[in-house]
């Protein structure tokens, strides 16, 4: 089950990843998000 979990969590880490990297930087700081913090937020979002 460990290696599901694992594997749904990276999905999840590399998808959030992905849509905020997609983001103008006038997208991100209307979230509140420098081009940065994008990995950061991706882990927290796990």
């Amino acid at each position: 089950m460990n290696l599901i979990r694992n594997y749904r969590n990276w999905r999840r880490y590399r998808d959030t990843v992905s849509e905020l990297s997609r983001l103008n930087n006038r997208e991100l700081t209307d979230l509140g998000i420098s081009r940065s913090d994008i990995h950061y937020v991706a882990r927290k979002a796990v």
